[in-house]
């Protein structure tokens, strides 16, 4: 049984850092995409960012450019989000997801078959 087990989410002011972990566990998950994606009250729930298996390509969505990293360490097994210069807007549900057969859309909820339970990140103003 695969397991994701989401930490590091809480309250931050903006402007603030948090660093988010995902451990993985139940299988091995070479050649997988993993990422993450976020939920608001009352959004739908948006691609983060998403990184392969080697490390060597990395996505993000637009409004997180350059202020987050996703970074994985295959020997643990386990996936960060490092998240810098953090603004009200951040403020969401954060969950690790993997992608075990990896495709092209990879902002694609559907296209990610694990799912952890998620971590919550609040940003104040």
């Amino acid at each position: 049984q695969v397991q994701l087990v989401e930490s590091g989410g809480g309250l931050v002011q903006a402007g603030g850092s948090l660093r988010l972990s995902c451990a993985a566990s139940g299988r091995t998950f070479s050649d997988s995409l993993m990422g993450w994606f976020r939920q608001a009250p009352g959004k739908e729930r948006e691609f983060v960012a998403a990184i392969t298996w080697s490390g060597g390509r990395k996505y993000y969505t637009d409004s997180v450019k350059g202020r987050f990293t996703i970074s994985r360490d295959n020997a643990k097994n386990t996936m960060y989000l490092q998240m810098n210069s953090l603004k009200p807007e951040d403020t969401a549900v954060y969950y690790c997801v993997v992608d075990s057969h990896p495709g092209l859309r990879y902002n694609d909820p559907h296209e990610y078959n694990y799912w952890g339970q998620g971590t919550q990140v609040t940003v104040s103003s």
